[in-house]
């Protein structure tokens, strides 16, 4: 059985005890983690540190190579990554899996490798001259979640490097073999210390986000997680990036052409699973449109292939651990006692691995948990109105603001209805689109601050004035 280490300033570093990872497909063993310790993350710490001394007066070339020194070694190394992948997080190898994952961590590095802050002039007067610079925070901490582990890594990583700064990461414990394989790969092609990795259990992420020596958090996950990240972070007034939970709606106008718009819909709310923070979670039918759309929902989602992620022939895979399989469970069978329709699916597969099929559930409700809280999982309820201002308002109406979207043809219509919606990202005929160009963020209680892009560059930095006399 093959055993990952931790890499720390450059080398390899072995754990006393070693903990199983296991397929959620097939249960068999992937591979053994290592259990960092708190010594470890000091240890961590300290290379981070002492590397920062150094990168800090690195050149903007130096940072942008580095950057696509990472975007390489990923690219090289995807085959070996993708698999790993697959094999501890569930995801299919092919189609919108580990592979496209993978696909993604190389697009990001390089895209960021070309980002840049110059110095911004504020006033160049007879009297005065007056700059902005940015300057890196020092070393950076990283808390990964187990649905994109790889990819959201590298969002936490490359534009840390590219600003100057160093970094910590932690991955979750559900999926930290590919993060330990992938950190590996990109520490020894890239001066000792930039990156560094502890896994373990979730005191390790505590410990990094309340540590003195760590300059800023950064954490994709639960709201739940992410207020005891930011209480942590609190003492030390250390910057925070939070990308946190969402719930995200979706607003189907009478006048949708579902010919055109099931894929994106589907695709929109069910990618890894429904996994994903920014997919979509809760569709807001109208009345006279409420049956068209379910059938066209369920009759593409029923060919849908959902297996073992080795197999080439299936496009989505279980759930990545048993407490969110059976959370998913609870909340359908307590949405079915509520009246919930079942239209797809609605019961766990037979079988081995925590595999829950893809359901579509008719006739639900705000008010039921199915609704009103995030599932993460491949379930979609689907609500029915008449009114479009309360259709907007239920929206709304929650602690959620990561995205939504609205799906008809009326451009005018769905412009105004775009812009009255609540969250980060508002999409219109689609769901769940990023792109390293634009910035990415939740507002209320599914975020704080912004990644990716120029703005998400930024985070990583502080602003000095340089204010000189002339």
């Amino acid at each position: 059985m093959q055993k990952y280490d931790m890499t720390i300033g450059g080398r390899l570093v072995a754990a006393d005890r070693y903990e199983e990872i296991r397929n959620p497909s097939t249960g068999a063993v992937v591979g053994l983690a290592p259990v960092g310790t708190m010594a470890h993350l000091e240890q961590a710490i300290d290379a981070a540190e002492k590397a920062f001394a150094h990168w800090r007066r690195s050149t903007d070339a130096e940072r942008e190579a580095a950057c696509n020194t990472i975007a390489r070694v990923v690219t090289e190394n995807a085959g070996e990554l993708a698999q790993l992948l697959s094999l501890e997080q569930g995801k299919p190898l092919k189609g919108l899996g580990a592979e496209f994952e993978l696909g993604g961590c190389g697009a990001w590095a390089g895209y960021t490798a070309t980002l840049k802050l110059p110095v911004t002039v504020i006033e160049d007067s007879p009297a005065k001259r007056i700059e902005m610079h940015r300057e890196p925070v020092g070393v950076v901490g990283s808390i990964t979640p187990w649905n994109w582990p790889l990819m959201i890594a590298i969002w936490h990583i490359v534009p840390a490097i590219r600003t100057g700064n160093t970094v910590v990461i932690k991955p979750s414990p559900f999926t930290p073999l590919g993060t330990l394989r992938m950190i590996e790969l990109i520490s020894a092609a890239l001066p000792p210390g930039l990156v560094n990795v502890v896994s373990g259990d979730n005191d390790i992420g505590a410990a990094l986000s309340r540590h003195e020596k760590i300059a800023k958090v950064v954490f994709t996950g639960s709201i739940e997680t992410g207020k005891k990240v930011m209480s942590s972070a609190a003492p030390t007034l250390k910057p925070l990036t939070l990308e946190l939970g969402g719930n995200d709606p979706g607003i189907v106008l009478p006048d949708v052409d579902m010919s055109k718009l099931v894929e994106p819909m589907f695709w929109g709310a069910l990618i890894n699973s429904g996994q994903t923070c920014g997919a979509l979670k809760r569709l807001y039918v109208h009345d006279s449109v409420y049956d068209a759309v379910c059938d066209a929902l369920v009759a593409y989602g029923s060919k849908i292939p959902m297996g073992d992620g080795m197999d080439p022939q299936n496009v989505l895979g279980p759930l990545q651990n048993e407490r969110q399989y059976r959370k998913v469970i609870d909340l359908v069978e307590e949405a079915k006692a509520q009246g919930a329709r079942v239209l797809l699916g609605g019961s766990p597969r037979q079988g081995s691995g925590y595999f829950y099929p893809v359901t579509f559930l008719a006739d639900c409700r705000d008010g039921m948990r199915i609704v009103d809280e995030e599932q993460f999982g491949p379930v979609l309820p689907i609500i029915r109105y008449t009114d479009l201002d309360a259709a907007i308002a239920a929206a709304n109406g929650t602690q959620f603001g990561l995205d939504a979207s609205v799906w008809g043809s009326d451009p005018a219509q769905l412009a105004a209805v775009a812009k009255r919606l609540e969250a980060g990202t508002v999409f219109i005929n689609k769901h769940a689109e990023i792109a390293p160009n634009v910035p990415f963020g939740g507002i209320k209680c599914s975020g704080l601050g912004v990644e990716f892009g120029v703005e998400g560059l930024a985070a990583y930095t502080t602003i000095k004035i340089i204010n000189a006399a002339v």
